[in-house]
């Protein structure tokens, strides 16, 4: 086995842990909202924000959130921690919408 090998896989091996796997499963979330925003405007030949959007938002945040928390990042977790608070008020105005809808 060639020296560029073994270092890459010594490389690799050190990088992956379970904190590297929740950052992945984090940023997969991020992936998905947008693939299912992009699948939803085809649809309807129009920009649609569906609201499996917030939930993949929520999702990824709070995962991205928790990998921020531990690599210990200010200016990460200071970023994640808003956009948390923004995917949860999303998500009670959609719910909130439609309770009154439900009431009238």
């Amino acid at each position: 086995m060639s020296e560029i090998l073994q270092n890459f896989i010594h490389w690799f091996a050190d990088q992956w842990n379970l904190w590297t796997v929740i950052g992945f499963l984090g940023q997969f979330m991020f992936m998905m909202r947008f693939v299912f925003q992009w699948i939803a405007s085809e649809r309807e030949k129009k920009s649609v924000m569906p609201e499996i959007f917030w939930y993949f938002s929520l999702m990824g945040g709070l995962i991205v959130f928790a990998y921020a928390i531990h690599k210990q990042d200010i200016v990460f977790i200071s970023g994640q921690g808003l956009g948390v608070f923004i995917y949860l008020r999303n998500i009670y105005f959609i719910w909130h919408q439609r309770r009154i809808g439900q009431n009238a």
